[in-house]
């Protein structure tokens, strides 16, 4: 399998997966022709884009899937609770091409299995496993639990949100106090704090990359989150670049991972 997120963050989430059968992109939250300037720079043809899925119906995530899936004719798949929040969004994309399911589904031997996790609208974290290799994406979510740290567990890669830094979320004056309370509450986002805490569970569980995701432009940075969680990690001897490794993504396409 090979995986590289193409941009993440509030001004758009995508991130392609591909094995020798499939070509997929999760969410498409940059418009159509931003998108297919990113696939090329990877060296994937639009066309080529076997399947589309949906995480959840912000548009972060879907902001060009409507025009994607009507130009290259790409089946777009999610969850059955989350179609019920895209119909009214999405005008242009196939009937034939509108593809639900309510469970783990396969492309072929890659089995995707979708898991709920905790935000302001219905949302689906993933992984994408392929023999002896896992990945997952987990993103917009309030907090961790135990079935989304089992759902994930046994991963060699997982992108990981990480979205604010409580400090500077709750003594910043951009955001009024009903959005602050929002974002950090239990349905809301995933602080650098709550992110450590999990991956101080994955890395104890085996796993050994992590992709920090969703980062907020107002309310963290890449070099907040990354020495944060690292020296978080470290009071309970895990060192970075040791035990695990961190990068982090951004609205610029990503490290390329390749999984046996």
């Amino acid at each position: 399998m090979r995986i590289v997120n193409l941009s993440s963050g509030s001004d758009g989430n995508v991130t392609y997966i591909e094995d020798e059968n499939n070509k997929i992109l999760l969410d498409v939250g940059l418009s159509c022709t931003e998108t297919t300037k990113r696939l090329e720079m990877i060296g994937v043809k639009p066309s080529e884009i076997t399947s589309i899925i949906v995480s959840h119906e912000h548009s972060d995530h879907i902001k060009g899937i409507d025009i994607f899936s009507s130009k290259y004719n790409t089946p777009v798949y999610a969850h059955k609770k989350v179609w019920v929040g895209l119909d009214d969004k999405f005008k242009k994309v196939a009937i034939k091409n509108r593809k639900l399911f309510d469970g783990q589904f396969q492309f072929e031997d890659l089995i995707i299995t979708p898991f709920e996790v905790p935000h302001d609208v219905k949302c689906y974290g993933f992984s994408f496993e392929k023999g002896s290799s896992k990945i997952s994406v987990v993103t917009d979510l309030g907090h961790t639990n135990d079935q989304i740290l089992q759902a994930i567990r046994g991963s060699q890669l997982v992108y990981l949100e990480a979205n604010y830094d409580r400090n500077m979320l709750l003594s910043g004056t951009k955001y009024p106090l009903s959005l602050k309370r929002r974002i950090d509450g239990p349905n809301g986002h995933l602080s650098n704090k709550a992110s450590g805490d999990a991956i101080e569970f994955l890395a104890k569980t085996g796993t050994r990359q992590i992709v920090l995701s969703h980062l907020s432009k107002e309310n963290n940075t890449p070099a907040l989150a990354y020495n944060s969680i690292s020296k978080q990690l470290e009071k309970v001897d895990i060192v970075e670049g040791k035990d695990i490794k961190i990068d982090v993504a951004t609205t610029n396409p990503g490290a390329i991972f390749r999984l046996k």
